[in-house]
């Protein structure tokens, strides 16, 4: 299979990045037809024969890795004006490099070929690192998605470059760090922990749980939804792997943190959906994209086997089902998208379960993975991805992970120990399958930060930690067993398509009073601001109604949970009292719909014509550059804050319409928004009390500047601010 692929790439496509499978020719940036983002991650370097170069001695074929090598120092460089993704680039090119420069050195050692060798490779990689670090020079360290091989950032397509992934931002660590502690360069790491821990820091410190598309100059968040699968997958897998490679903790524990919340709010049993990060028990997607079939392998690293076994089996009856796993597919485990590209993590993940147990279940489930390519992406010029799995149409494209990850895993999966020309217990795998030597942790460390996170708390590990069940063969057979008929057993009673969800239930609207009627769901106002909801079966349209109404309950009990706020949550609006010179602070409640507060905004107040503020602003010039006061009713709370953002306010304190209620008798609670994240401006909330302690201070002083902030960034402050936030409580 190897072969098949290789030489069809070599005969008919090299130089170019890529093999085209069917029209039996390269795939070449600029001359190609264009495939829009999807090209960034080609860069005219000859990626496939970069990234398969290690494969090539984990066969044993040292003589065409020599020359291999031989091609890539002659025919590769760098300064080309092309737009590249960051994260390919590293993980494929400079991982692609770096290992091949480590096995041509093992060969040296250990073969007594490639004397000629001095390093090339070494050099090759650390060109394109520097040709990368332009990237990271961004205000919060997050480096930028793409950019140019030869300009840098300068390029004017990159002008307006803002946004990326959680996985694209902490899938670097790994490579830099090995290039640094080859090259001496300690840029190449520092640059990669900086990443690290910025992102470490806007993670939801309720939930534990990351967004996927972050602003790299902000560091707001552009994408809360929060799972395993694309555009945050191999952020945690480095976590982890960068514990294992460079013995810094903080890494396992932020793993362990991050693991813990993910097993809490995503799973749900052996299949995993996407949760909002801010709120962890509304689910954000009804899908799971292929990128997941990593985590089973990742949790066989971390020792958890019995749910990677769990998760597993759930993949695998889905690839017995469709032949293979499509690119994305629904809870019930319907084809979401239909393409399969000849990904490896599926492979990967069998690979590690089958070291892990010795279970010889796994070489059958390898077995039948390896007909299935064979049978149905097999071409005369290499493999061809599927275009949809359910019509078995191939896709002109067969990517460089083909060579240097699926055939790769297959071909591990099949070895024993004696069969492998090196000990690969002595490598760790990058996420690309990339050999880096677990001795390079023992070189110098200077380049690694080794202080202690304030936000890393080694205390807690054990919380979070699972041991490791016995490796018995009878292990996993027995936790599969109950899973057998997951998939073809697995019959949805009701349509979703339609169905009125809790986060998305306006009580003004009378579409979903009526859908509440059809569903046998009653509201009854309670004053206050409040309802109740009663749900009869017997009330309901049909059987199929009914059922509706009963997940619509369920989701609301959920979203009624997940709108409560911790204290670490809650916003400050802080003072000085205009007679006395005290320093008031008043707790208010967070909102889902807006950023959180990383910097105090300090402003002078106005309050909204109409004060409600559900119609058109009347007062638009006083409310620009001020944080706008609005009261609660009438509209949705993220109505009002969109009509203050438009006049140009700089926060929205909303505040309670009910009489006497509080921070102290009441539930904080954060404001509900309708799914979009398009308020850009902090928006908090004030029961009456509090309300009205800010009201009387505005009576006696017009001009009364107050701060907005976190709570947590009040409480740091220390003692004497602590006793004033006591005495304004009071």
């Amino acid at each position: 299979m190897f072969y098949h692929a290789y030489r069809a790439y070599m005969d008919n496509a090299f130089p170019a990045d890529e093999l085209q499978p069917l029209s039996c020719k390269g795939r070449i940036r600029g001359i190609s037809a264009s495939r829009g983002d999807l090209d960034d991650t080609l860069g005219n370097f000859s990626m496939t024969l970069v990234d398969t170069l290690d494969t090539l001695v984990i066969l044993g074929d040292f003589e065409e890795f020599e020359s291999a090598v031989k091609l890539v120092i002659k025919n590769v460089q760098f300064d080309n004006d092309i737009i590249v993704s960051v994260f390919e680039t590293n993980i494929r090119m400079l991982g692609g490099l770096l290992s091949a420069h480590i096995l041509a050195e093992y060969i040296q050692k250990e073969a007594h070929m490639m004397n000629w060798y001095r390093g090339e490779l070494l050099e090759m990689a650390k060109d394109l690192g520097y040709r990368l670090l332009p990237a990271f020079n961004t205000s919060t360290g997050i480096p930028h998605a793409r950019i140019n091989l030869k300009h840098g950032m300068k390029s004017e397509a990159l002008k307006h470059s803002r946004e990326t992934c959680t996985a694209c931002a902490g899938t670097i660590l790994l490579e830099f760090a090995a290039l640094s502690r080859l090259s001496g360069e300690p840029i190449f790491e520092a640059k990669a922990h900086a990443a690290m821990d910025a992102l470490w820091k806007i993670r939801n410190r309720s939930s534990n749980l990351m967004g996927t598309v972050v602003n790299v100059h902000s560091g707001d968040w552009i994408r809360r939804d929060s799972g395993v699968g694309a555009g945050i997958d191999s952020y945690y897998e480095y976590l982890l792997k960068s514990y294992i490679l460079l013995g810094d903790e903080r890494y396992l524990s932020r793993f362990n943190k991050h693991y813990n919340a993910v097993m809490k709010y995503v799973r749900q049993g052996p299949i995993f959906l996407d949760v909002h990060m801010h709120r962890p028990h509304t689910k954000s997607k009804n899908f799971m994209d292929a990128l997941l079939a990593f985590w089973p392998g990742l949790q066989v690293l971390s020792g958890d086997l019995k749910p990677a076994v769990q998760t597993h089996e759930m993949l695998y009856q889905v690839m017995q089902m469709y032949k293979f796993i499509p690119e994305a597919f629904t809870y019930d485990f319907q084809i979401h998208w239909g393409q399969y590209h000849l990904r490896p993590e599926f492979i990967e993940s069998t690979y590690f379960l089958y070291r892990a147990t010795g279970d010889h279940y796994y070489l059958h489930v390898g077995k039948k993975a390896l007909k299935t390519i064979q049978k149905y992406t097999k071409v005369p010029c290499g493999y061809a991805a599927v275009n949809d799995i359910r019509t078995g149409k191939h896709e002109d494209r067969m990517d460089s992970f083909l060579l240097s990850e699926t055939i790769k895993y297959l071909y591990l999966l099949f070895s024993d120990d004696e069969d492998l020309p090196l000990n690969i217990d002595d490598f760790i795998f990058t996420t690309e399958a990339h050999l880096l030597p677990l001795s390079l942790g023992k070189l110098s460390n200077h380049t690694g930060s080794t202080h202690k996170d304030d936000d890393d708390n080694h205390a807690i590990d054990l919380d979070f930690m699972r041991s490791c069940p016995s490796p018995n063969k009878l292990f996993p057979e027995t936790v599969r067993r109950p899973l057998r008929d997951l998939v073809t057993a697995s019959c949805p009673r009701i349509s979703v398509a339609n169905r009125l969800r809790a986060n998305e239930f306006q009580a003004n609207n009378a579409d979903h009073l009526r859908a509440l009627f059809d569903m046998g769901v009653t509201m009854v106002s309670l004053g206050n601001g409040k309802v109740q909801l009663l749900h009869s079966f017997y009330n309901a349209k049909s059987v199929e109604e009914a059922e509706r109404g009963l997940l619509f309950m369920q989701e609301m009990v959920e979203l009624s949970k997940s709108n409560a706020v911790p204290s670490s949550e809650l916003h400050a609006v802080s003072f000085r009292h205009p007679t006395t010179g005290d320093e008031i602070v008043l707790s208010a409640g967070p909102s889902h719909f807006s950023p959180d507060i990383v910097d105090p905004i300090k402003s002078k107040l106005v309050f909204a014509k109409p004060f409600h503020l559900c119609t058109d602003l009347q007062n638009k010039d006083e409310i620009n550059g001020k944080i706008a006061i609005i009261e609660r009713g009438d509209c949705t709370f993220v109505d009002k804050a969109r009509r203050a953002m438009n006049a140009g306010a700089s926060a929205v304190i909303v505040v309670d319409n009910v009489p006497d209620t509080s921070i102290h008798n009441s539930p904080p609670f954060a404001m509900s928004g309708d799914g979009k994240d398009d308020v850009k401006i902090p928006t908090c909330f004030l029961f009456t009390i509090e309300a009205n302690t800010l009201r009387e201070a505005l009576n006696l002083n017009n001009d009364l500047e107050i701060t907005l902030s976190s709570m947590n960034n009040v409480n740091s402050k220390g003692p004497q601010e602590s006793n004033k936030e006591r005495k304004a409580g009071n």
